[in-house]
């Protein structure tokens, strides 16, 4: 009996290690947050080897009651993969009396935190940093309409489209338009994440090739349509977006800006790029939108293609960590946005509900695919 109870009683403790786990995971992404405001992997960067807790506590000018707090924030950051500790070795000489004529060594054992590839990407000065992105999501304007989740969700009526909405009084995009110091950091995060197209341009040239001209639809301030424009001289590049983000953007020869609506119009091209855009908003705003699109590319008689690089949801063949981060994304469009994530069938109907004809899934990076749809 005794053993039929402690099992049970095991199993029990099993499950409130679990609960505990995802109760406390927000203190995951606080201390990244905190590593990152404290610019601790760029400091880690520029010492040029693994760093001691000493050392760090002195760059940082922490007091030093504070350094064993600071060795428990990077203990819980080790454990999450953003760094590593290693073993630094000091060589000590110690002289022996006369008569040994040998000299010993000592050897003094310290450790050093190194960068992960996790940190590395946050580090500021790279081209491909993801700090801003970690700072616009992290922020409490972000953040708080979490506490309202359950609220928002038992509330009868949908005046308040989203719980940042009943938080704010606002959406996402009148908040960022009115209080511009957020709007800067939201603008920097999403610029962040966009650099990383780079990558996504060079490994998937033939989807480019070919074009004269290409219009990035929520362009934002011209990061993606930038590398393009570099990757492909022969294209004429505009970026369009509503006319406070496009405002007194400096242009070039291949590269122009355009200030709209893409639910009224958008202006034709060869080819439309809509970037991590859709799942900002409900099926029916993007039906309405791709019928823009659809406009877009067959006004001038022949008919051209959009192409969608968006998140496509594939519990079945993604990897457990993939999925998760996914579906993280789905839950905080319904926090922040009238959007989703989709699943194939869901895009699907979205294309076939504008119009257009037929589709393909050209490629998958880490969380995103690239799909070409053609009226």
């Amino acid at each position: 009996m005794d053993i039929v109870h402690s099992q049970g009683a095991n199993e029990l403790f099993e499950v409130q290690s679990h609960l505990y786990k995802h109760i406390f995971s927000f203190i995951d992404s606080m201390s990244l947050n905190c590593a990152i405001q404290l610019a601790i992997p760029d400091i880690i960067h520029s010492h040029g080897r693994p760093i001691t807790l000493p050392q760090l506590a002195s760059k940082l000018h922490i007091h030093p009651k504070k350094t064993s707090c600071l060795h428990r924030l990077m203990r819980l950051l080790v454990h999450s993969g953003f760094f590593t500790r290693t073993k630094l070795h000091h060589h000590h000489h110690q002289n022996q009396p006369e008569d040994e004529e040998k000299e010993e060594e000592e050897e003094e054992e310290e450790e050093g935190y190194a960068l992960t590839p996790s940190s590395r990407l946050v580090i500021k000065d790279n081209v491909t940093s993801l700090s801003p992105f970690v700072k616009a999501m992290l922020d409490p304007v972000l953040v708080s309409p979490w506490h309202v989740l359950g609220d928002w969700l038992r509330e009868g009526s949908t005046q308040e489209l989203t719980p940042f909405e009943k938080t704010h009084g606002m959406s996402l995009w009148n908040y960022c338009n009115q209080n511009t110091e957020y709007g800067g950091v939201f603008n920097e995060g999403m610029a962040s994440d966009s650099q990383l197209m780079s990558f996504v341009v060079e490994d998937y040239k033939p989807i480019f090739e070919g074009l004269g001209s290409l219009v990035d639809v929520g362009g934002g301030t011209g990061t993606v349509a930038r590398i393009i424009s570099q990757a492909f001289p022969h294209i004429k590049c505009t970026v369009f977006d509503l006319p406070h983000v496009v405002a007194n953007l400096p242009e070039t020869t291949n590269l122009k800006y355009v200030g709209g609506d893409m639910f009224q119009s958008i202006p034709s091209a060869d080819a439309l790029l809509i970037k991590w855009i859709l799942h900002d908003w409900s099926d029916e705003e993007c039906v309405n939108i791709l019928k823009r699109c659809r406009e877009a590319i067959t006004s001038k008689g022949k008919g051209g293609k959009v192409i969608i690089i968006d998140v496509v949801i594939n519990e079945e063949k993604d990897e457990d960590d993939i999925t998760k981060t996914k579906l993280f994304f789905d839950t905080l469009m319904m926090v922040l946005l009238t959007g989703k994530e989709r699943d194939k069938n869901e895009w699907e109907t979205l294309f076939f509900n504008a119009g257009f004809t037929r589709y393909n899934i050209v490629a998958s990076y880490g969380m995103k695919s690239v799909i070409e749809l053609y009226p």
